[in-house]
């Protein structure tokens, strides 16, 4: 499995969100299901939105998970991931309960002091399942 946790430089919540959709895109584009994991019903819902405006000249396909689990992109909490052996961007600030369905992990850090603690904690526990998490500067 490969884990990458992509470091944005500024603390903005809007940047982070943003970035999980271009990034979800990008995946969708390869052909890869997606799952985008909030760390709220809010967030979910914020993401969602974001998905349909976010690229005005092109459409990114996507669903909540309650509304379908096998739409390209699904957006959900802890729920299991219809697709096996795809992308999970995790936006919530613990591990997923579902990581090892997936073949890449993404997680998305920003420099709000809260999520970075976080972040630090997740990227140990990956190492003490036995992964190689990697840094990436966006």
């Amino acid at each position: 499995m490969r884990i990458e946790f992509y470091v944005l430089s500024s603390d903005i919540p809007a940047d982070r969100l943003r970035a999980a959709c271009q990034l979800a895109m990008k995946a969708w584009r390869a052909g890869l299901p997606v799952f985008l994991r909030g760390s709220d019903a809010a967030q979910c819902d914020e993401a969602n939105e974001l998905l349909w405006r976010f690229k005005a000249e092109s459409f990114v396909p996507h669903s909540l998970h309650h509304e379908d689990a096998h739409a390209p992109v699904v957006i959900g909490l802890d729920d299991q991931p219809a697709s096996r052996q795809g992308v999970l961007i995790n936006l919530a600030s613990s591990l997923s309960p579902h990581v090892e369905c997936f073949s890449r992990v993404i997680e998305i850090v920003n420099q709000e002091p809260h999520l970075l603690s976080a972040c630090r904690e997740n990227f140990r526990s990956y190492r003490q399942r036995g992964y190689d998490p990697q840094r990436v500067e966006l």
